[in-house]
């Protein structure tokens, strides 16, 4: 599997497309705010010939779905998320304005809700949706067992974790999640955090100072 990680601007965020040998691919968390940031993820996707079969979103906050009506426009396809993360989708406008700017398009409904171990296909590869809340109530992590990764969203990052103090978070619950469905799989599990560098399972279950 390939992974190209681009990291957009507006709020820091990285954004993945995931393809393999049959040139089909998902996008995760597509945070392009400014339109130079949509024509790159454009120009890569077209370049290398993918056909994109999924957009997944780790969870629904602001930096994450910017570019959401983007990939309804060019490719297609409508967001595949929590249900339980719907209800900021509503609140995106008044999120942004919080924030001293203005939504250029809409935010457009789920085109299909995500649940717990659901898993989604593309070419020859799997990724099993992991429900981690705590973050946000839907926070969900894509795990890629043939590939040995994961792509965290802001549930678990190098070193740290998701806050817990926006709508729907919970410190203890993330904590404990973290624990029971992340931490038990390998050490070697390298995970694609949706903000900063990569790390592993391993790394952090040692070094993650909120689990010491």
């Amino acid at each position: 599997m390939k992974i190209k990680r681009f990291e957009f601007n507006m709020f820091p965020e990285n954004c993945y497309v995931l393809s393999d040998s049959t040139n089909e691919a998902v996008i995760i968390d597509p945070g392009c705010f400014y339109d130079e940031e949509k024509q790159a993820l454009k120009k890569y996707i077209i370049s290398n010939n993918l056909t994109v079969k999924h957009l997944l979103n780790t969870h629904l906050h602001l930096d994450h779905i910017f570019g959401n009506p983007f990939i309804l426009k060019e490719f297609g396809l409508k967001a595949e998320a929590s249900q339980l993360d719907e209800f900021w989708l509503e609140q995106a406008p008044a999120q942004s304005r919080m924030f001293g700017f203005k939504l250029e398009e809409p935010m457009v409904p789920l085109g299909k809700y995500i649940c717990d171990e659901n898993i989604i296909e593309f070419g020859n590869t799997k990724l099993q949706a992991i429900h981690v809340p705590g973050h946000s109530p839907g926070s969900l992590v894509f795990y890629c067992k043939q590939e040995n990764c994961m792509f965290s969203g802001d549930v678990l990052f190098q070193g740290s974790i998701g806050r817990a103090d926006l709508a729907g978070g919970n410190f203890d619950e993330l904590k404990e999640h973290i624990c029971s469905r992340l931490f038990v799989l390998p050490n070697e599990t390298v995970v694609y955090p949706g903000h900063g560098g990569p790390t592993t399972i391993g790394t952090e279950k040692s070094e993650n100072p909120f689990f010491r």
